[in-house]
């Protein structure tokens, strides 16, 4: 039942990640097109401002599970503003207070934080990467998912039959490496900043050959050819 909620769960967060790529796209195109601004925007807008910020605190809370790297930066007005991270590297890791840092606003949020030597870092808020993310994502819980899921209906069957209990124990489990393979498949795209497309281009091969695993396993199974050599348990029936 466990395999079951679990699969459910990863089904219905894929399928909004799914659902968010298109948006995402969207969102980074208008981004990459904005022009710059003539003026301080006064108000949330489009277009693309450069804000000098001076670093008041930063911390990258390393080791510190479900915390974002953060930082709070000073407007030359004194007022402050917070922001996060999805990572700690390259600006914020080296962020010390009294830096002068340059904020790059769009929509009334800071965007992208450039140092004192050009490096410049996404913050939350930012909209680059965020396709690859997601359809990354989406990948990876509808595919391990849709596996967890027939493997968990096909257990629920297989009380009292050892083989059918063990070939859906395959399913499972290969649904579990359909899932890594997309997540370790992002990493990758990330890592070497290739085009969104190459994230389908190198799962779906992979994804093709663990599907042959699972099949090629999964009848193992049922044929008894993964059968251990001790005696079955009172009341199983080989099938």
């Amino acid at each position: 039942m466990g395999w079951l909620v679990i699969a459910v769960l990863a089904l219905v967060l894929g399928v909004a990640m799914a659902f968010q790529v298109r948006g995402a796209l969207e969102r980074e195109r208008e981004f990459r097109a904005a022009p710059a601004c003539a003026s301080v925007p006064v108000k949330a807008s489009g277009c693309l401002w450069k804000q000098d910020f001076t670093v008041r605190k930063a911390d990258t809370h390393r080791g510190e599970r479900h915390e974002s790297p953060e930082a709070e930066l000073l407007l030359p007005s004194g007022k402050p503003w917070h922001v996060t991270f999805p990572q700690t590297d390259p600006v914020v890791s080296g962020m010390e207070p009294d830096d002068k840092v340059v904020g790059l606003i769009w929509h009334g949020q800071v965007v992208e934080v450039r140092d004192a030597d050009g490096q410049r870092q996404q913050t939350s808020d930012g909209p680059v990467e965020w396709p690859e993310d997601r359809l990354g994502g989406a990948l990876a819980c509808i595919s391990f998912g849709l596996t967890a899921l027939v493997g968990g209906v096909w257990g629920l069957f297989t009380r009292g039959y050892r083989r059918r209990a063990k070939a859906a124990a395959v399913v499972q489990w290969h649904g579990v490496g359909l899932g890594v393979t997309a997540i370790l498949t992002l990493w990758a795209q990330a890592a070497n900043d290739w085009p969104m497309w190459s994230i389908p281009a190198i799962w779906g091969p992979l994804a093709l050959l663990l599907l042959a695993s699972m099949t090629a396993f999964a009848v193992a199974a049922l044929r008894g050819d993964l059968d251990d050599e001790a005696p079955a348990p009172v009341g199983y029936v080989h099938h």
